[in-house]
């Protein structure tokens, strides 16, 4: 009306991500669709990234190595690829018919550009011309996780394990997105596994770089290639449930501002506040391999990392112990993902004379415990702590490493359930009722 001012209501733009867990069936598709219809209905503008229903990647691998021993790597991004494809378009089916406009889109539609790896590849590029116009037509964009295409070879590629993760959080930097939501079948980023530790308590904020020790040493909500791209961008994450409307998790750079988290003041004054101890990870999915009687002359340790790094396995932990006086030798023992190790012992086992080690032995029966808190660099008595409460507990520790951030021990597998238990209360964490996890798997 003349005489009063116009108020110009910012659209916000948010990226949702929905598991398979979500849209396990045809109920959990309406739910999901609901949810997203609400979102629009706020007045956003909405993109979603969708994994394919339940365990369908799995049952398609099954199914390939059913047809044959090694499938050939670009039919099998081919087949992978169809599940995701089913739940873009049934999810935008049921959009539809709750009176909303969708569009859905394969990765290649929607502008994904990865290099040629089949099944790990990784984003180099996002264009997502056709996602923008969509948009501003007024439709919801479903676009389907987990895969991409790489421009030199016009192949489709897959982005392996929690692809649709990175898919959200790379169309959240390309479009600019206020926020990315993640969302899954627990309330948000725990203290720990509540699939282990019941009493495990959701976090309210954590930052990025917690978040990437946390997945890097076997926290499954987030993966973390998704968690370093989106530090990387820039891109704020909340990690909620897709079974009801609580508020979840808050994954934010310190060192970039908030779109939706606040005053700067507000921020640091949340950040003072913020707990020591972010939370207690594990992974039983590393295997240790130990170089007994190397030389303990300069270049040895180097020539054996060497063999090892041709094989493309990423070590983690690395222990060297002290030399031997009477025999000038050593032993180096380190970890490898377990998918990794026996590749890695064959190599090394081919170059044993010219390495000068006197021979390999090969542990998969480990677990490797990590405490995670930004707050350790201002607090003293951490390691202390750790090792006390796994001493009470009769839990022997075979290796440690240390961040700045971090630090990570290596115990027997049989013992890093009660470990995760013992550690989480030790540090306080542990809340007063059971965490809910609404669909079994922490997905």
């Amino acid at each position: 009306m003349p005489g009063f001012p116009t108020l110009e209501c910012h659209v916000s733009l948010i990226v949702q991500k929905f598991g398979g867990s979500s849209v396990s069936d045809a109920e959990g598709i309406r739910r999901v669709a609901k949810r997203i219809v609400e979102t629009r209905k706020a007045g956003n503008d909405v993109v979603v990234a969708v994994s394919a229903m339940g365990d369908t990647t799995d049952e398609l691998l099954d199914l390939a190595h059913e047809v044959t021993p090694i499938p050939a790597p670009r039919e099998l991004d081919m087949l992978l690829t169809a599940g995701e494809r089913i739940s873009m378009a049934l999810l935008a089916m049921a959009i539809k018919s709750m009176g909303h406009d969708a569009r859905s889109f394969t990765g290649s539609q929607a502008g994904m550009i990865t290099d040629a790896q089949h099944g790990s590849a990784r984003i180099v590029d996002v264009t997502p011309v056709r996602l923008r116009e969509a948009l501003d037509e007024g439709a919801i964009v479903i676009v389907a996780g987990f895969q991409g295409f790489n421009r030199d070879t016009k192949d489709i590629t897959t982005l392996g394990r929690g692809g649709s993760d990175t898919t959200a959080v790379a169309l959240a930097a390309a479009l600019d997105a206020d926020i990315c939501e993640i969302y899954t079948d627990v309330d948000g980023v725990f203290t720990s596994d509540p699939r282990v530790v019941p009493l495990a308590r959701k976090i309210d904020r954590i930052t990025s770089e917690e978040m990437l020790e946390l997945a890097a040493n076997g926290a499954k909500v987030l993966y973390i290639r998704a968690v370093e791209y989106a530090r990387r961008h820039n891109v704020t994450l909340h990690v909620r449930s897709s079974f009801n409307n609580n508020e979840g998790t808050i994954v934010y750079n310190p060192d970039a501002p908030i779109r939706l988290g606040g005053s700067a003041a507000e921020r640091e004054e949340n950040a003072v506040e913020d707990p020591m101890i972010a939370g207690v990870a594990a992974d039983l999915s590393e295997a240790k391999i130990t170089v007994v009687g190397v030389p303990d002359i300069p270049g040895k340790a180097a020539q054996i990392f060497k063999i090892v790094a041709k094989t493309n396995a990423n070590v983690d932990m690395i222990v060297q112990n002290v030399s031997s006086a009477a025999t000038g030798r050593t032993d180096i023992s380190f970890t490898v993902p377990m998918n990794d190790g026996h590749r890695v012992m064959q190599a090394l086992e081919a170059e044993k004379d010219d390495a000068g080690f006197q021979s390999l032995q090969y542990d998969d029966q480990i677990g490797k415990l990590a405490l995670v808190g930004a707050g350790m660099r201002t607090n003293s008595g951490v390691s202390a702590k750790l090792f006390g409460s796994l001493s009470d507990a009769g839990i022997n520790i075979e290796m440690i490493s240390t961040s700045e951030i971090r630090i990570s021990v290596v115990t027997r597998a049989d013992s890093v359930t009660d470990a995760l238990r013992v550690v989480h209360t030790a540090f306080g964490l542990d809340a007063e009722d059971e965490a809910i996890v609404h669909a079994g798997t922490g997905r």
